[in-house]
């Protein structure tokens, strides 16, 4: 039973972190070159910094679905958890792979929101689900602040 329950969450774990490798591929080609390129508000932070941040919201993502899991399987949470992380997986390719920066900003709010929606319907199942999902609330609500800025500077 231990066994199992290592197992669903390293499962968890590489789920969510294939998100971000999978994203990789796109932004690989883009940074240095066409994101380069582009004008950026003050506050964008060193390109560096996205590798090591996505991949701690990740463990911690894949954590807080592991936890959702174990505790209700039948959760609206799990539904909600799974379709922001569609919806993470697919931002990539939109803002770095077709350079599509108005549409990325509109999917990213829509991921804003699905992930809202998990933490809120995660503390009906798991506390420490919901909380681990907070650093990943602020952070895409401050990927969606440069995400419209840089939208908005580059037309």
């Amino acid at each position: 039973m231990l066994l199992t329950s290592w197992f669903t969450l390293l499962l968890f774990i590489i789920l969510c972190e294939l998100a971000g490798i999978l994203g990789s591929v796109f932004t690989i080609k883009a940074i240095p070159t066409w994101y380069k390129n582009l004008r950026k508000p003050s506050f964008n932070p060193p390109s560096w910094i996205f590798g090591p941040v996505w991949t701690i919201l990740y463990l911690l993502m894949g954590i807080s679905g592991y936890l959702i899991l174990e505790n209700n399987t039948k959760s609206l949470a799990l539904i909600f958890f799974f379709v922001q992380l569609v919806l993470n997986a697919i931002w990539t390719p939109i803002f770095f792979g077709a350079k599509k920066l108005g549409l990325a900003f509109i999917e990213l709010a829509l991921m804003w929101i699905t992930i809202l929606l998990t933490i809120l319907f995660s503390l009906k199942v798991s506390m420490l689900a919901a909380l681990l999902l907070l650093p990943y609330l602020l952070w895409v609500s401050f990927a969606g602040l440069l995400n419209f800025s840089l939208w908005k500077i580059n037309k």
